[in-house]
């Protein structure tokens, strides 16, 4: 829609909606639109300012976007990660010795957290048993 500042011979202020600029040349033609004060057909545009969409503005408009969604994304993250933890034994630098009894069917299936170096964890890997690192995360985002 196209909003435009409009005029009557009578001095007249006021605004008209039109769905594209021919829309406003086809009722002045036809004698449609009038002025709603005083009923004059003799109308004509004021000089107006554009709504002009800037490149700043878009990327002011993206930056809030971006800003919600990583929010968002980082509180499902800690959801995850607390979940994990939750229902996890914590095995501490037992973690590599405790994934392979798991893995190799020595000790019950169960979720276990624990900490392990590079070496080892790339070995475990290696062995086909699957690890994942979980992130230490801070509690506030901005």
């Amino acid at each position: 829609m196209i909003r435009y500042s409009l005029r009557c011979e009578n001095a007249h202020e006021f605004e008209g909606w039109f769905s594209e600029s021919a829309d406003f040349d086809r009722q002045i033609a036809s004698g449609f639109l009038t002025c709603p004060a005083c009923n004059s057909a003799s109308i004509s545009k004021l000089l107006m300012a554009p709504s002009v969409s800037t490149a700043r503005k878009k990327d002011e408009m993206q930056t809030l976007a971006m800003d919600t969604m990583r929010r968002d994304a980082f509180q499902k993250l800690k959801e995850a990660v607390a979940t994990i933890r939750a229902n996890s034994e914590d095995v501490g630098t037992r973690f590599p010795e405790e994934a392979r009894k798991i893995h190799y069917g020595e000790s019950d299936a169960r979720g276990i957290i624990g900490q392990t170096t590079m070496d080892e964890a790339q070995a475990l890997l290696d062995e086909g048993i699957e690890i994942a690192a979980l992130p230490v995360l801070p509690d506030d985002v901005n």
